[in-house]
Order: structure tokens, then sequence, then C-alpha cells
């Protein structure tokens, strides 16, 4: 207890506070998710059932006015002239003449409006008429409308009024044969009547053909549990429409069974169905005597319960989440200037140290307050002069490196002019003036020591036709360079040593006085490497290793002072990291790679 009790007493003020009020919170939701977690299942099992028994009281009904609609556009069929003439009065005249006559026409109207709507997809009247007066199926008004008892002939519902004594007849698709679902519809409404011709009595059958479309789409949002199905079974035990066919088989239930359990209950009821349990509630629709019937599986219930319970936990972790936000504003609230106090003098391990706002209050925090920041801003104004000091050292010594550049190429300059003027070559010492005039207006513009790589590249062009004054155009220079890399920034003169050493100790160090320098760039990382290249005479190896500290000699015997120099101007202005490389073979050229920051 002491040691638990001395941990306790080191934690900080706000996390102290923190753990008090998270305690209040959790302790009484944890009893709380205990007790309803064993209850949670029937609950949902009763809202569930509930909701469906709502959903179901509202659908029998819409599925009633379905089948009403169509036994009433049937009874509409025989309040018209048509219908009487053939069915409520004996046929004495001919046949042709009833077929061509105004009444045939209205009905034949009367059937093609109703078809053209959402619900009647056909009307077939099968006549037992005698072969002879056969006009009376292909005529005008009545062919389609009218067809021979032979095609009814096989159908199961023609063996049903063969066999019973029924006068009407609800249909199912099962009921109707091949042609009829694929042409009419797959749900019929069929009347039985006689009609009498040349005094016999002859059998005719009125079909009302629907689709089951209406009934499926009544059916499918009856439903809100996943895996549950709602199906309508007839007298004869067959399913006329069902939301899910496959379910609708696996939990199959007699009409009988279902006609007990409707009178004995008008609610769900549980039952056992394949070793599952399933809560069953039924429906009447009394019209034609079917029954409607919905399936709840338990396994979505349990799954349903379970995710209700994650949906509570989330709510209370979303609770439980707000709480320590409270809990941490309230103990922040406390102790937020001392741990602001304790955050910056902790800060200066890394950097700097940060003045903070003036407070507010003038107690024992304040005055602790205002004398970190009288110190942080001593602290502060002493790094700036110390950081000022070597900003100005760099840059004294960028510019005494870029000095010792300038002079060196223009005294070399100005003796290939002064060689050309001693042989008699004015034209060609005008053109060099006008080069050289031009290679120092655009190094010394604007004062700057920054240049683009288009700039450079025109610096070192000039120098090469210069140099190629004197030595009879020996020298090749190729530039290869991107178009989008030519205006990143370079200093000044970075090229043009490098461009110079491999004209002066390389190309000219050979016996044939010429030679080609190529010039390429490109982008490795954050990095633009530029590589000039010659086939000049290379360098041996104890050469290479001393030419970028300024020490030793080239193979032509000069000194290595501008590489160097360029070399150290890199390096001062970006970093140990970039500046020149070198790579050469003797007697088949040198390689200088200049590494520059992209930005």
């Amino acid at each position: 207890m002491k040691k638990l009790r001395q941990s306790y007493m080191d934690l900080h003020i706000q996390t102290k506070l923190m753990i008090t009020i998270l305690l209040i919170v959790a302790i009484p939701a944890a009893f709380v998710i205990i007790f309803f977690y064993s209850r949670m299942y029937s609950m949902v099992v009763s809202y569930t059932i509930r909701q469906e028994q709502d959903a179901s009281a509202t659908t029998a009904p819409q599925i009633e006015a379905i089948i009403e609609d169509v036994v009433e556009f049937s009874n509409e069929l025989s309040d018209l002239d048509f219908y009487s003439m053939l069915f409520h009065q004996p046929v004495n005249e001919p046949v042709n003449s009833l077929s061509h006559s105004t009444p045939a026409l209205e009905f034949r109207t009367a059937v093609e409006e109703a078809q053209s709507g959402d619900l009647i997809t056909a009307v077939r009247i099968y006549m037992d008429f005698p072969e002879e007066d056969s006009d009376l199926f292909t005529d005008e008004y009545t062919a389609g409308i009218l067809v021979p008892m032979s095609q009814a002939q096989g159908t199961y519902w023609y063996g049903i009024f063969q066999g019973t004594n029924a006068s009407t007849l609800y249909c199912p698709s099962f009921y109707l044969g091949t042609k009829e679902q694929e042409q009419y519809g797959d749900l019929a409404y069929i009347r039985a009547t006689t009609f009498y011709y040349e005094g016999e009595a002859y059998t005719a059958y009125i079909a009302v053909y629907y689709s089951s479309s209406g009934i499926l789409e009544i059916l499918s949002e009856n439903l809100s549990l996943e895996g549950s199905v709602s199906y309508i079974i007839n007298e004869r035990d067959t399913i006329v429409a069902s939301s899910d066919t496959s379910l609708s088989g696996l939990y199959w239930l007699s009409y009988e069974t279902i006609e007990s359990a409707f009178m004995s209950s008008n609610n769900f009821i549980e039952r056992t169905i394949l070793d599952e349990t399933v809560y069953a509630g039924f429906y009447s629709i009394t019209e034609p005597g079917w029954f409607m019937v919905t399936i709840l599986p338990s396994d979505p219930l349990i799954e349903q319960s379970n995710h209700i319970i994650q949906r509570f936990a989330a709510v209370y972790l979303a609770v439980l989440l707000v709480a320590i936000l409270f809990a941490a504003f309230l103990s922040r609230s406390l102790t937020r200037r001392i741990s602001s106090i304790n955050t910056q003098m902790s800060a200066v391990r890394e950097g700097p140290p940060q003045p903070m706002e003036s407070p507010d209050a003038h107690d024992e925090i304040g005055d602790l307050i205002d004398t970190y920041n009288y110190m942080a801003r001593q602290i502060n104004e002493l790094l700036d002069e110390q950081a000022q000091a070597a900003e100005d050292l760099r840059i004294s010594e960028f510019n005494s490196l870029q000095a010792q550049i300038n002079p060196h190429f223009l005294y070399n300059t100005m003796d290939m002019i002064n060689w050309l003027a001693q042989q008699g070559r004015t034209s060609e010492v005008s053109a060099a003036v006008q080069d050289l005039s031009r290679f120092y207006k655009l190094t010394l513009s604007r004062k700057q020591t920054i240049a683009t790589i288009a700039s450079e590249i025109e610096h070192v062009t000039i120098y090469t036709r210069l140099q190629n004054m004197r030595y009879h155009n020996s020298i090749s220079l190729i530039t290869d360079i991107a178009d989008d890399l030519m205006n990143y920034h370079i200093p000044k003169l970075t090229l043009q040593p490098v461009v110079e050493n491999a004209i002066l100790h390389g190309i000219l160090a050979k016996d044939s006085k010429a030679g080609t320098i190529l010039i390429t760039a490109w982008t490795e990382n954050e990095d633009i490497i530029l590589l000039i290249s010659d086939d000049g005479v290379g360098m041996p190896e104890e050469v290479l290793e001393n030419i970028l500290y300024g020490t030793g000699q080239s193979t032509s015997g000069g000194t290595n002072i501008a590489i160097y120099n360029t070399h150290r101007r890199l390096q001062v202005l970006y970093g140990e990291d970039y500046g020149l490389s070198y790579s050469s073979r003797v007697g088949e050229g040198t390689e200088v790679q200049i590494r520059i920051p992209a930005s």
C-alpha cells in the first residue's frame, strides 16, 4: 500500500484529476453494460417482431388491394356490352357481325387501356367455340383476346377447373403454362362461364393476367432483418410469390399448419425448422384465401443484438472520450501555467529558449514567467549576434574566393588578346574584346554572385570561342542540357574554371592540340549534377588526389588554385556535401561532376 500510495503521489496533478473523473464515469457505465447484456437478445427479438408486425399489418392490405383491382377490372369487363352479348344471352346472330360490332371495338379498347397500365399485362378469353365458326378468333377487334380453348388445355389451372366445381381461380405462376408466363404474365385471375350458341352450351374462361413484380416489391419492403423472408401461400400449398425463392423453400410451412397457427394466434410464434429456431408470423389475405407468411431466423436476430451491443459500446466509448476531454480540460485549466513553464524550459535542450506570453496574473507563477521571458530574450540576442557574425564570415570568405577567380580569368583572356594583337589579327581582336565585354557584363550585372545555368553555359561558350581564336578552332564545345534545368541557379564562374582547366591542361597538352568538351546535366534526388568531360591527356593519381585541395600542379605545370576556389565556393555556399569531384584516366580524358542543390 505504501508503494501504491507513493506511485499515486508521484503522478502529475492533471493525471490525478483525470483518473478521478474517469472513475466517476466508468464504474456506473460498467454496471449498466453488465446488467443489460443478458437481456439484450430478448429486447431485440421483441423490438424486431413488433416492427415486422407493424410492417406486415400494412403489407397484407396492400396485396389485397392489388388482387381487388384485378377482380374489379374483371368485373368491369362483365359490364361491357360485348361481354353481355357473348355470355349473358344466346349468340344467334352471325359471328362475323358480332366480332365487327361497335361493342367489340369498345371491349378491345378497354382491354388495351388496361394493358397499358402498371398492373394488367394481358386479357384472354378461352372459348370452346365450334371450329367452323372460328373467325371470331381472327377478326380485327377480337383477335388476340378471344382464343380457342385448345390453348388452355394442358395447363394446371385448366385441370383444376375440369376436376372441381370452382368458378374462379387465383393462379400463381405454377398454374400457368409456359407461353402464358412468357407472353401474358406470371399471375392470373380466371373465371369460368358458359355461353350458348345455336342452342348448345359451351365453356369459356375469362383470364386476367398481371405481374407479380408489385407484390414482390411489397414483400421485400416488408422485411427489415437480413436473412428473413416473406412469401404468400395458397390453399393448395403453392407459393404464389416470395421475396426470396430459396429461403421460402427452406422455411416452407404447409397451408394447414399456417391456418391452424393463425386460428390460435395472430402474432409471431416460435418454431423449429430444420433444427433452427425461427419466428413465424401469419396474415390472412381474405379475397383469394391466401396467407402471407413472414419468417425471422434467430441467427440474424442474435447478430443484430450483438450489433446493438457494439453500437452501445461505441456510444459509451464516445461518451468516455468526451469525459476524458472534459477531464483534461478541467485539469489543464488548473495546471496549465505550471506545465507551460516546464515545457518551455525543457525545450531549451533542443533549441534556443522561446519567450512566453505575458502572464495575466502577477502572482508567484506570473513573476516566474516574467523572469523566464527576460532570460530567454537575453540568450536569443546573444545567439542572434553569434549567428550574424558567422554569416558575415561566410559571406566574406565566399566573396574572397570569388574575387580570386575573376582576376585569374581576366589575366588569361587579356594574354590571349595581346597575342592576337601581336599577330595583327585586328578583326579577331575586336571580336574577342566584344566577347570579353559581354562576358563581364553578364558576370557583373546587378552585382549578384548567383546566375542561372543558362548564363553559365553562355559564359563558357564565350570563353571557348575566345580560346578558339587563339588555337585555330581546335576545341569543340558540346552542351546537352534539358531546357527545364537551364533556369536553376548556380554561383557565377563555376563552369568556366573547369572548362579552362580542361582546355589548358587537358586538350592543349595533347600532341594534336585538339579535342572536345561535353557538358551535360541531370537531377539526382534533390540535387542537380553537371558533368564536364574532355578527351584530353587526363591526370595521374597523385595529381587527382590534390586537385581539390589547392596544392600540387597540373600535368602541364599549372596550379590548381581556380579549381580549388570553385570547389570551396560551392562548399561555403551549400555545405560539405556539395562541390566538385574528379575522375580521370591518363591518356583518355577527365570527367568533373559538379553537385549543387536543386532548390
